[in-house]
């Protein structure tokens, strides 16, 4: 079993309402060394969570600085995005084996505005109060995983999209 490490979470808000956005720094390969890449086209980018509540917590963004979940978005453009999370959470879902797999988009005008998709699997044995949105919270600190531990999921997961059209 992870090991949890204390987060501070007044700093993380603090960085996300005044750094610049993070998603598209890692998409002009400012962050590249900071983030565990599991895929990439010319649209959209999933990556490990750097800070994990989870094991296996993924996220997917459009690789272009949009900020609404759908008014941002052509239909055609949103179904292609959406087509790359089922297969995310897929590919969590059959090489972690959770309970099950959230998928919600969060984020805020106040900050993290670029829109993405947490990709988050609950582990087996979780008690119901500590499920769903508890289970996300950082209150309870980080999992502590080694940088060649993420690098290894990453491509774990990798490998579990090749299967699933997004190679």
């Amino acid at each position: 079993m992870l090991e949890r490490k204390s987060f501070n979470v007044e700093a993380y808000i603090n960085t996300i309402q005044t750094a610049p956005c993070f998603i598209c720094q890692l998409v002009t390969d400012n962050l590249q060394n900071d983030h565990h890449i599991i895929y990439e086209n010319e649209d959209a980018i999933v990556f490990l969570n750097k800070y994990p509540v989870l094991y296996g917590y993924a996220l997917v963004a459009p690789k272009e600085h949009k900020e609404q979940v759908t008014g941002d978005f052509s239909p055609q453009a949103y179904l292609s995005i959406q087509q790359l999370i089922y297969a995310t959470a897929e590919a969590v879902r059959k090489y972690i084996k959770p309970e099950r797999v959230y998928i919600l988009s969060l984020g805020s005008q106040q900050g993290n505005q670029h829109v993405h998709w947490h990709i988050a699997p609950l582990p087996f044995g979780v008690p119901f109060d500590e499920q769903q949105l508890n289970a996300l919270r950082f209150g309870n600190g980080i999992l502590d995983i080694a940088d060649e531990e993420m690098r290894n999921l990453a491509n774990h997961l990798r490998a579990e999209l090749i299967p699933l059209g997004f190679d």
